[in-house]
């Protein structure tokens, strides 16, 4: 019955992807075609080429990627590569779109499986395909047996991204066990001048940008965890040439869609050919598929810039805006928001979240949300967790006053929950202890004093709904801060036979995904972050989700410019959360000024996590200043162009970082100082992507330009002269409003 029920979970959830998926094309004519001479796929959207063909042996083999090439210009037919030597046959130096382990393959196949008679090559051969819109899909079949591939590629015309992913069927008559699966290959065109960018990081210092050459071998990005992590991020960006920048240059990049244990490969191989290759993570992982049944991969998405990582990352943003996020193609701004957790930690009770409700109403907050302790026996991180009941001690009422509270102040409310998570001292977990990731009769080890729930169970999954809709649905409530704070560790799953449990990587977040699905289509008011002990679950998975994500619990305001600098280069601004707590920061003791706190957190969505009951009047002021001159820049900043004019990175003492409307008649500079020395004045800021005929008059957010800048100037005079920012000391930042302004001769 539980098998039963796990297979109706997932042809569920498969169905509601298909749906998700085919949301994703472009209501445009088609840019997929397909050349029957030649016998190759062509998709040409958004400036970019991407074409493959079937080969003389009846393999996929990659032709190009790159800039867009004239539809005039036809390409050959694919030909297979001759074997390098008797060590390296023709299987593997010919590149495949999507190889099976078999047949003498030595680089990273898209599909390895193993067959009950111990049969474990797989050779996979072009069988059909189809075109659909914006939708092409191949069929692939063993040569042998009836294990047939189906291949997605879906194309985003405004960008020229690439969506691929991979559904393996099971038509033999036996159960087919898959031990590693990949969503695609991406090939890049033969080359040894190519280098690596990708995303690190750990809990409070996250998405640290790296760079390094690609040489021969294999790089491994990846995560282990059970979910996305905080180490690595599943995205990757590869520069061609030995000086890229951020406007120019040949760039590569891609970002896979899930939210489990991931892995992304980069190979160089001994003939000089680049892959990428991207999907579920091997380790640990099996997937046992009965007859008749089927697995999909996750979508891994893939885009070409010709002008360098800047527009790599602008392509990104717009692609997440339009085609990923819930509210796409025009999602709602984030309102500015204000959250207790700082304030009060786990001390909630209903006359102190009144009294910060009525502080944050005073500066111009939209939306106040109650952090954790609001529930079960809650009053540390050792207990309540899982027992999803309003504590009567702390609000002998319920919610409903203070959330009636925060309406009448012209707010609108969230709250904080931790859904997959479980204290050993709660009663839920009394109730049930085998409803957590464990291996029978081994330890279970705890972090942060909570277990995680196997969210894989399908009685798990409903508990976890159930619960939610209950608040939701007693409770006027537009907002979950869904938090997840650790790990997994102990990943079994006694419920299941021994050779299926290592399917609870997939099925777990399947479940997680079909849970939020059901909650957005019963609420759809209510919006949800992603939260993960700061940025530890953030990808285009759970963004098609989710409204925003926390990037980082480290919410110290210097440091913030790095992490958002480096969450910037995969995603978009519009989610980044960035509050303005504190000072000095609990992170290193620093200490600044308000104005730099929120100038720091206005470059994304801006939220305040301070504790307001000790704030001056002059911090109030200048709190309510700055939230009202971020709602005239929001939209801007929010879903804008994003020009990263000079990093903070690698210890650099400025950072200044630019944002342009859409359609160019806003642009908004943040500017930031570390320290002066010797005098040096502030380095001229160079704007990008302003109209250069059109004149903009500068309005100061905070901070000066230096004496006789102008006040009205052409979009070509502030992209060549610049911007003569006045910054001197330690710890400063100004910020400007350019608008776009007609009849208006430039001038002083």
């Amino acid at each position: 019955m539980t098998r039963l029920l796990i297979r109706l979970f997932r042809a569920a959830f498969l169905a509601s992807i298909s749906l998700s998926v085919h949301s994703l094309i472009a209501q445009a004519p088609t840019d997929i075609q397909f050349d029957e001479s030649s016998r190759v796929f062509r998709i040409d959207a958004g400036g970019v080429t991407y074409a493959f063909g079937i080969n003389s042996v009846n393999e996929l083999q990659p032709v190009y990627w790159g800039g867009q090439i004239s539809a005039e210009d036809r390409f050959p037919p694919t030909l297979t590569k001759p074997e390098a030597a008797s060590f390296d046959s023709s299987t593997t130096t010919t590149p495949n779109e999507y190889a099976g382990w078999g047949g003498g393959l030595f680089v990273e196949p898209g599909l390895k499986v193993s067959y009950p008679d111990g049969n474990r090559d797989l050779v996979l051969h072009y069988v059909s395909h189809a075109i659909k819109g914006n939708e092409l899909t191949i069929t692939l079949k063993d040569i042998e047996r009836d294990l047939f591939v189906e291949l997605h590629y879906m194309v985003d015309h405004d960008t020229g991204i690439v969506g691929r992913s991979a559904v393996i069927l099971n038509k033999t008559q036996t159960p087919v066990t898959i031990v590693e699966a990949a969503s695609a290959t991406w090939n890049l065109p033969r080359g040894t001048d190519y280098s690596l960018r990708y995303l690190t990081g750990r809990w409070a210092g996250e998405w640290n940008l790296q760079k390094q050459p690609i040489r021969p071998g294999e790089t491994v990005l990846q995560s282990r965890r059970g979910s996305t992590g905080h180490q690595n991020n599943p995205w990757f960006a590869i520069e061609r040439g030995e000086h890229p920048d951020e406007e120019s240059g040949d760039v590569w990049f891609g970002a896979l869609a899930w939210s489990g244990s991931w892995r992304i490969s980069v190979e160089q191989d001994q003939l000089q050919q680049i892959r990428v290759t991207g999907g579920f993570n091997p380790f640990d992982f099996s997937y046992k598929l009965p007859p008749g049944k089927q697995l999909e991969t996750p979508v891994f998405y893939g885009g070409y810039s010709h002008h360098g990582i800047g527009e790599a990352s602008r392509l990104l943003h717009h692609f997440e805006l339009t085609k990923i996020l819930p509210q796409a193609p025009t999602p709602k701004p984030r309102p500015v928001i204000y959250n207790s957790w700082e304030a009060t930690e786990f001390r909630v009770d209903e006359p102190g979240q009144v009294a910060l409700a009525e502080k944050a109403a005073s500066i111009g907050v939209e939306r106040f949300v109650m952090d954790d302790g609001w529930f079960g026996q809650r009053k540390d991180d050792h207990a309540g967790l899982g027992d999803w009941y309003v504590n009567k001690e702390k609000f002998p009422n319920g919610l409903k006053p203070l959330i009636d509270k925060v309406h009448s102040l012209g707010m609108d409310f969230g709250l904080w929950v931790e859904p997959e998570m479980v204290n050993p001292n709660s009663d839920l977990y009394r109730k049930h202890p085998d409803w957590v990731l464990n291996f029978t009769g081994r330890p279970r080890s705890e972090q942060r004093n909570q277990l995680v729930l196997n969210l894989a169970r399908p009685d798990v999954r409903d508990y976890v709904f159930g619960f939610l809709d209950d608040i939701l649905s007693h409770n006027q409530i537009a907002f979950l801060k869904w938090d997840y704070n650790r790990n997994w560790s102990e990943p079994g799953w006694p419920a299941v036979a021994p050779g299926e449990q290592e399917a609870v990587y997939v099925e777990y977040v399947h479940n997680l995904y079909s849970i939020l699905r059901e909650l957005r289509k019963k609420y759809p008011q209510v919006e949800i972050e992603s939260c993960s002990g700061g940025g530890g679950r953030v990808d285009l998975g759970i963004l098609g989700l989710t409204d925003e994500v926390w990037p980082s619990d480290n919410t110290d305001p210097f440091d913030r410019l790095s992490i958002q600098d480096g969450f910037t280069y995969a995603y978009s601004p519009g989610i980044m959360m960035a509050w303005v707590t504190d000072s000095p920061s609990w992170a290193n003791n620093r200490s600044t000024t308000v104005a730099y706190r929120f100038l720091s957190s206005m470059q994304g969505s801006l939220g305040v996590g301070a504790n307001l009951n000790k704030w001056t009047p002059a911090e109030f002021e200048t709190a309510k200043q700055m939230i009202a001159a971020y709602k005239q820049v929001r939209e801007t900043v929010q879903h804008g162009s994003l020009y990263r004019l000079t990093s903070p990175r690698d210890g650099s003492e400025v950072s200044v970082t630019e944002s342009v409307a859409i359609d160019k008649k806003q642009a908004v500079l943040f500017a930031f100082l570390h320290s002066s020395q010797m005098g040096y004045p502030f380095p001229q800021a160079y704007m990008r992507g302003l109209d250069p005929k059109a004149n903009y008059r500068v309005t100061s957010i905070a901070g000066a330009l230096a004496k006789n800048s102008p006040t009205v100037a052409s979009g070509d005079y502030w992209m060549s002269h610049g911007v003569d920012v006045d910054l001197r000391g330690d710890f400063q930042a100004a910020a400007f409003r350019f608008d776009s302004v007609t009849g208006t001769k430039s001038g002083r």
